[in-house]
């Protein structure tokens, strides 16, 4: 049933508004039907009706044309000639009959050469060009139907009778055929003339004894692997030296810092610079400094930088540093992690020392075990300490973080991310248990989590692969896990979604950021306006002393008038 509504007006009140009004309905024309005109209705026999459910029809075209040469000439077999070629024109028709020769004389060739190659393969064991294919092939489902997964392949131990601390572990940049673990005790003034100094590099071939003993004048904390040089190993020690090894020259020390010179606190971080020589590295010691030096000058530092966030420039005021990370993607920029829970990002290239931090983090209660960029996104990192671990980005103006893991009941004393998968890092708790996250599946919960010992886990650090980690622990023990394929293995557009979820997270903080920041002006605006509202305190005062008073007045009367009829 069609409505319509029509509006008629004259020209000469056009432009005036039209003033509508709603009111009940009411009938204007009443036909009532007529049973005689019944007659005049002709039936339509058949009746074509429509309806949406049809038949699925495929539009696909096939060319059922074919030619066949003969000696005679070009017989069309079917669908008669093609249409560009006219039957009776004799220099077409042999022109055309040169061309399909050509391509059959091409077609057999094609077909012999493919058989004569398919049997020389088959001959040749050597060359097997359909292995590796159907190999992943296989590998893939099995990933897709494999759940997450650890297993323990090898567990190397300290060979001395007094256990310390495996508070560092670096893998050897060659296929990582090597490990080199730094052993310290970091309690609180303990001493014992039966604690052992040295460090150790372990060939995974041989786990049950050392291949190199690393003999430091004290304890190591760090060890660092040179990438441009395998040979170099880096080491920051307990009582502030930096000492480097040539691991062809046997054990003792290359050279080492002076002690005066040198850092007043153990070293927790030291990493090597790439640098044309190859020769360049810094450190950083929770005395509040990052110190730069040249292993063929190690008399003094090339250069300094005071970790004081006031930017004052003035030590006493500077912040300890308990993890130290920098990425050669970023060379100029490092992160610092300090112990009174702010994590630093400073910027060599800066002229002055105050100009050298320029962004400070905030967010963790306690200190900061390690902070680590992600080896996909370098404005992205990770930051270990407390109970939780934080991802942060550098691109937001109001440094905060974007995500993060719940809280836990035992400490986090380290972590790292995969080095093959974006969104995958690994965190270790002091009750032994390692704990590996796929942000990009589970927020909220762990993918894995793994027993690994009954000591705390200290140290972390993957092998280039993804594949096998290092977990050091308290007692000194190194166990090297091998994870499963699914969470080693990058699949198809895992990059873009993790840089999707990235860049909405830091989307989201920055939205609530700027509503904070709303909030903060209004109230800044209400408090200006509120004193000029108000009245004088000395004057509410003595308003509210006088009520009181008159208040104890009335009391006292209301009592004295109920005392003499008592």
């Amino acid at each position: 049933m069609e409505i319509k509504l029509e509006y008629v007006r004259k020209r000469s009140e056009f432009g005036r508004p039209c003033n509508f009004s709603d009111y009940l309905g009411k009938v204007t024309v009443d036909i009532p039907p007529d049973p005689s005109l019944a007659d005049n209705f002709i039936p339509q026999d058949p009746v074509d009706f429509a309806f949406q459910e049809g038949p699925v029809m495929a539009l696909h075209e096939v060319n059922t044309e074919r030619v066949q040469v003969s000696t005679k000439g070009v017989n069309h077999v079917e669908g008669g000639w093609p249409q560009h070629i006219d039957p009776k024109n004799s220099e077409l028709t042999s022109r055309y009959r040169e061309e399909v020769e050509r391509e059959d004389v091409y077609t057999t060739s094609v077909q012999r050469l493919g058989s004569l190659m398919e049997h020389y393969i088959r001959q040749n064991n050597t060359i097997d060009i359909y292995e590796e294919y159907f190999e992943e092939e296989e590998e893939e489902e099995e990933e897709e139907e494999e759940h997450p997964s650890a297993k323990t392949i090898n567990v190397i131990r300290d060979p001395n009778t007094t256990k310390r601390m495996a508070t560092h572990i670096s893998w050897h940049p060659d296929a990582n055929r090597a490990m080199a673990v730094a052993y310290c005790s970091l309690d609180f003034q303990e001493s014992r003339k039966d604690m052992s100094f040295d460090s150790y590099i372990w060939d995974l071939e041989k786990p049950y004894s050392p291949e190199l003993t690393l003999k430091p004048s004290s304890p190591l904390v760090t060890l660092e692997y040179n990438s441009k040089d395998w040979h170099h190993v880096l080491g920051g020690c307990y009582n502030g030296q930096i000492v480097y090894w040539d691991t062809r020259k046997g054990g003792l020390p290359m050279e080492m810092t002076p002690m005066e010179l040198s850092h007043r606190d153990p070293v927790y971080g030291a990493y090597w610079l790439p640098s044309r020589t190859g020769t360049e590295c810094f450190s950083g010691s929770t005395d509040g400094q990052v110190l730069w030096w040249d292993i063929r000058k190690m008399s003094q530092p090339s250069e300094k930088l005071i970790l004081d966030i006031t930017k004052e420039d003035q030590l006493k005021k500077a912040l300890g540093a308990s993890a130290l990370d920098f990425a050669p993607t970023m060379p100029t920029k490092f992160l610092v992690g300090t112990e009174q829970g702010k994590i630093i990002s400073c910027n060599r290239d800066a002229k002055t020392p105050p100009e050298k931090i320029a962004l400070i983090f905030s967010g963790h209660i306690g200190a900061v075990y390690r902070v680590a960029r992600n080896p996909f996104f370098p404005k992205v990192f990770l930051s270990v300490g407390d109970w939780t671990a934080w991802i942060w980005t550098e691109e937001l103006m109001d440094p905060s973080s974007i995500m993060g893991t719940k809280c836990h009941t035992q400490y986090l004393l380290d972590g790292c991310w995969s080095p093959v998968k974006p969104a995958v890092f690994f965190t270790a708790k002091s009750d032994g248990t390692l704990d590996i996250w796929d942000f990009l599946f589970h927020q909220k919960e762990p993918s894995l989590s793994l027993k690994v010992s009954n000591d705390p886990l200290l140290s972390l650090c993957s092998q280039d692969n993804g594949r096998i980690l290092g977990c050091g622990t308290r007692m000194g023990t190194v166990s090297l896990l091998e994870i499963s394929p699914g969470l080693c293995t990058m699949r198809k557009n895992e990059k873009t979604l993790t840089s999707t979820m990235f860049e909405r997270e830091a989307r989201r903080v920055k939205v609530l950021q700027d509503k904070h920041r709303e909030q903060l002006l209004r109230e800044q605006d209400r408090a200006r306006a509120q004193p000029e509202e108000q009245e004088d305190p000395q004057e509410v005062f003595e308003k509210a002393r006088e009520d009181f008073f008159s208040i104890i007045k009335a009391e006292q009367r209301r009592r004295g008038q109920e005392d003499p009829e008592e």
